[in-house]
């Protein structure tokens, strides 16, 4: 026992000689149970810098005259109104072309009441259009019905196939006619204008 005690110790001995910056002891998985930690090159925390009050109220002074600057150019133009060039554009464009608006023409009882006729007849149409319509949805639907419940008394596999998602169904594309036909030749700008935004008092 003392022979083990003292190999243990001539290991721990030589371990401290030759790990450099050991600083303790402490157990850890090996097989003797001891190693010799390393030194922890700690530092310590920064302190933050105390800014002066007087700096910080210069700073919070600043930002309220900015905000009082701009509120005072707002307040001085509250009465000058962004004029919107589309109407007077319309309104120049109508006295250029001297449109006149059409005024209402006076219907005779005659008139009056053939077209209250017809709009009873052309509602009675739909009606009777929109009755059929779903006469023969219902129709499809009973015969689906039937037709499934004789599939799955003769096959449940049959079955289970007729009832289940298609997916061909879900990745749908189309192509058709866009609003506009392809420019032939058309070179595409690449992103760089030139900027006319008007700015106005109080912008």
């Amino acid at each position: 026992m003392i022979g083990v005690l003292n190999l243990a110790n001539a290991v721990f001995r030589s371990s401290l000689h030759s790990v450099s910056n050991s600083r303790n002891i402490s157990i850890y998985i090996h097989p003797l149970q001891f190693r010799a930690t390393e030194i922890l090159l700690g530092e310590p925390l920064k302190k933050r810098k105390r800014l002066d009050p007087n700096v910080l109220r210069a700073r919070e002074e600043r930002k309220k005259k900015k905000l009082q600057k701009k509120i005072r150019q707002l307040e001085k133009h509250t009465n000058h109104l962004k004029p919107i060039f589309e109407i007077d554009t319309l309104f120049q464009q109508l006295q250029k072309e001297k449109r006149t608006c059409h005024l209402p023409v006076s219907l005779s009882k005659e008139e009056i009441e053939r077209r209250k006729l017809l709009e009873r007849e052309w509602s009675s149409y739909k009606k009777d259009q929109w009755l059929k319509d779903v006469k023969v949805m219902k129709s499809i639907m009973a015969s689906q019905e039937i037709a499934l419940k004789e599939l799955k008394a003769v096959s449940k596999q049959l079955y289970k196939k007729a009832v289940e998602f298609d997916d061909s169904f879900v990745p749908y594309s189309v192509t058709g006619p866009v609003y506009t036909p392809p420019v032939k030749d058309f070179d595409s700008p690449d992103g760089e204008y030139i900027e006319t935004t008007v700015k106005y008092a109080g912008e």
